[in-house]
C-alpha cells in the first residue's frame, strides 16, 4: 500500500506584540514551522516573534495549497483574509 501524501497547510501567523501584522506561509508540519518562526529560523518573521497561529486551512493537494497561499498574498486575498478568515 502507498504510502498517503502529507496534507498541506495554508496558515496565517498573527505577531504577538503587533496583532495587525501577519504573516502567510505553507507548509505539511505545523507545529514545526511555527517553532521554526518563533525561534527566529525564518528571515521574514525573526524581526517580530513571537507569533501565534490565527487560521490553518487544511489541502490534500500540493497545488492547490501553493495557490490559494499564493492568493492570500495579493491585495485582493489580503482583503479577502482580513473579512472571513
Amino acid at each position: 500500500m502507498p504510502e498517503a501524501e502529507p496534507y498541506h497547510y495554508v496558515y496565517i501567523l498573527q505577531c504577538i506584540a503587533e496583532p495587525m501584522r501577519h504573516y502567510t506561509g505553507c507548509t505539511t508540519d505545523l507545529q514545526d514551522r511555527l517553532r521554526r518562526h518563533n525561534s527566529g529560523d525564518v528571515p521574514h518573521t525573526a524581526k517580530y516573534a513571537p507569533w501565534r497561529i490565527e487560521t490553518v486551512i487544511r489541502f490534500s493537494s500540493k497545488e492547490k495549497a501553493h495557490a490559494f497561499e499564493k492568493y492570500l498574498k495579493t491585495g485582493s486575498g489580503c482583503q479577502f483574509a482580513h473579512r472571513h478568515l
